[in-house]
């Protein structure tokens, strides 16, 4: 099928992206006039992370594409071991042809813990890597015949003949050894939130440099930052639960894989960690935080320079912040944690300092290059 967004027209500001339904959310049709919003706003893309609650990756994917006609869409991300492959391949080629390519297929690592609860198996990179070839071949009319690899093994696998379906494949990465996966196998990488701007640097010269040791055409591979936004004018309740709430509960998910990837001070993990209200806490900080209890991390426990990894202030200040990602070498910026209605100031001033040039020609399928 051919791909009808490759092309620079669509989307007026293909390289911003949003998440819909950021953080937590109990009404899942929020998602549609989010949607609506960021189209008419001209973001690029909406990315679509998945929860199991009421955030599935494949029903939330299907309403964006519904109510939407030009805006990129994508999960970032689903699992690979939460689904049979031939469920998962036919939910992207679903996608792909009822957005006409605007759709790009989001794979991430997921969390041990949790599948260790689930009762399925961990996520490795061998095995997301052979999931991405059984994906392709499927989706390119092959039929996989006695597959017994690390994801799993296939006797048949099949969806039709006649398919040459060109879904490109983003990958969530943080750690050193996914962002090399990542550079040798995905169309596209979404980073992670709260990067310095040198470990995004970093990270980018990763993914490049094993794209072309894998001979394949580093600039090819679509970079996505993935930058914390909170503009001032959010009331301060929301502010604090967006920014300290949100690394916080980073943190007591797997603080350590972000500390190091940033080259922080672990000691000062630790102190987060046995503090007197981290420990033993009930639930996610950025869910159930109090003012007093979000106020004290950012005073009293968290370091600044972890918070500062972020767009905080003023529009003009967090458009600012978006110029900085980019020149540390991401092709394109998810402005995380902010609905549209949130980012429309930020937009504004994005406009009026935006280098046209340097983004001429940036696809709206958020997983496809120039």
């Amino acid at each position: 099928m051919t791909d009808t967004t490759s092309r620079p027209e669509g989307q007026e500001l293909p390289e911003i992206g949003c998440y819909g339904l950021a953080g937590h959310s109990a009404s899942p049709r929020d998602l549609l006039g989010e949607v609506r919003l960021a189209e008419r706003l001209g973001i690029g893309s909406v990315f679509l992370s998945e929860r199991f609650n009421v955030k599935d990756a494949a029903v939330m994917a299907g309403a964006a594409g519904a109510v939407s006609e030009t805006i990129g869409i994508a999960t970032a991300a689903t699992n690979h071991n939460t689904r049979h492959p031939l469920v998962t391949a036919t939910f992207a080629t679903t996608m792909h042809r009822l957005t006409g390519g605007r759709y790009a297929f989001g794979l991430g690592r997921g969390f041990d813990l949790l599948f260790d609860v689930m009762g399925v198996p961990r996520v490795t990179g061998a095995q997301m890597e052979d999931a991405v070839g059984i994906y392709r071949s499927l989706w390119h009319g092959q039929a996989v015949l006695g597959h017994d690899g690390p994801a799993g093994s296939y006797p048949y696998l099949s969806q039709d003949s006649s398919f040459d379906e060109d879904i490109p494949v983003l990958m969530m990465a943080i750690g050193g050894r996914t962002l090399e996966l990542a550079g040798r196998v995905a169309d596209g990488v979404v980073l992670h939130t709260f990067l310095s701007d040198e470990t995004l640097a970093r990270s980018v010269t990763t993914i490049r440099r094993s794209a072309e040791e894998a001979g394949r055409d580093p600039a090819g591979v679509r970079i996505w930052a993935v930058l914390a936004t909170v503009e001032e004018s959010i009331p301060e309740e929301l502010r604090l639960r967006k920014l300290v709430g949100r690394l916080a509960t980073y943190l007591q998910g797997y603080g350590e894989v972000l500390v190091r990837a940033n080259g922080w001070d672990l000691a000062a993990l630790e102190r987060f960690r046995t503090d007197d209200l981290v420990v033993g806490y009930p639930g996610a900080f950025d869910a159930i935080g109090t003012v007093e209890e979000l106020t004290h991390l950012r005073d009293d426990v968290l370091p600044p320079e972890w918070l500062a990894a972020s767009a905080t202030g003023t529009a003009a200040r967090c458009a600012s912040r978006i110029q900085d990602q980019l020149d540390a070498g991401a092709d394109s910026v998810i402005l995380h944690g902010a609905t549209p209605t949130e980012l429309a100031p930020v937009l504004d001033a994005w406009r009026e300092i935006r280098p046209s040039a340097q983004l001429s020609g940036l696809p709206t399928n958020p997983g496809r290059s120039r």
